[in-house]
């Protein structure tokens, strides 16, 4: 069930979403009615991963993971804008971001087949994985798509995203300009926090072993996401193998990229970039945000350590290390 506290002025409402939680922090008029914002907030979310889900056998996700090659399938507005904007980004990152790694996620036991690696699973993913953007076909006009290769998607790296954007509209129609709506490592800031000062959040530390702050990021009218390898991952002999995919080796990512934050105008973006950043690695991943325009944050290990580099509003981390090596 949805829960209702105030911090100082702040009215601050949270409840159970895709395995972990939502929570809105706002200004509102006395005479805002919670209860309902709450509702309305807890079904846009609900919607998201109804729909989007791969823990969820009925979601319209796996309806479409499940039709043959060739066979249209109707999906709703919601999906279908979240597998447009999948598809764009893919094409831009040159395949890092991929939501065709589904069967990849399932054999290396990250998705909801296995809880560990299956050694036939992983090198039959690999053989056949191609990237969505190039065998996925979508009408959006008449509302459906349609897979051109036997293809399972996984829209984790993007979903959770969208569902913040749709609870920043629920906000909006409820007249709410000045509002922090978070879903996991996901959040966007709509305004600032009233008194004049934007919205603070912490950025997290990668470093394993570790709940604590890297530093704070400052919101207003920014959402921001953050991809690492930090949270889901086990020890495969000597390496880390994280839940991460990149689908361009068919393989979980595997460099020194510890963390990536993205600041963006809608939260879908900042998830998608974030994750595509990630996957691209300490080489490619520093031009791809320089050539998309992106504001990101990397943290790169290296030598036990955490190196920074930055683009767009995080240039000054950039210019502070000129000479990073990231190759």
């Amino acid at each position: 069930m949805p829960k209702t506290c105030s911090e100082a002025g702040t009215s601050v409402l949270s409840g159970p979403a895709m395995g972990t939680r939502w929570s809105a922090r706002y200004r509102a008029s006395a005479g805002a009615d919670h209860r309902v914002l709450a509702r309305e907030l807890g079904r846009a979310v609900g919607c998201v991963d109804r729909q989007m889900s791969p823990w969820k056998p009925d979601s319209d996700l796996m309806r479409l993971n499940r039709a043959a090659p060739g066979e249209w399938v109707a999906l709703p507005p919601e999906i279908l804008a979240v597998l447009d904007r999948a598809l764009d980004v893919g094409r831009r990152s040159g395949g890092a971001f991929d939501a065709a790694v589904g069967e990849l996620v399932n054999a290396w036991g990250f998705g909801a087949e296995r809880y560990a690696p299956d050694p036939q699973a992983v090198r039959r993913a690999a053989a056949r994985h191609r990237p969505a953007h190039q065998d996925l076909e979508l009408d959006l006009a008449l509302g459906r798509a349609r897979k051109q290769a036997p293809m399972t998607l996984d829209l984790c790296g993007i979903a959770k995203g969208y569902a913040v954007d749709c609870m920043a509209a629920v906000m909006r129609r409820h007249g709410i300009d000045q509002a922090l709506l978070s879903l996991d490592g996901e959040l966007r800031a709509l305004g600032g926090r009233g008194d004049g000062r934007p919205w603070a959040v912490a950025l997290e530390s990668p470093r394993d072993g570790v709940r604590a702050a890297h530093g704070v990021i400052e919101l207003a009218d920014l959402a921001v996401a953050t991809s690492g390898d930090y949270r889901h991952w086990f020890r495969l002999g000597n390496d880390r193998i994280a839940h991460s995919m990149d689908g361009r080796r068919a393989a979980p990512v595997r460099n020194a990229v510890a963390s990536v934050t993205v600041l963006a105008s809608e939260c879908m973006d900042a998830d998608a970039w974030a994750t595509a950043l990630l996957v691209a690695g300490p080489g490619e991943g520093p031009a791809l945000a320089q050539r998309q325009g992106l504001e990101a944050l990397f943290l790169l290990r290296r030598d036990g350590r955490l190196v920074e580099w930055g683009s767009g509003r995080f240039g000054a981390v950039a210019a502070a290390n000129p000479l990073l090596d990231t190759s």
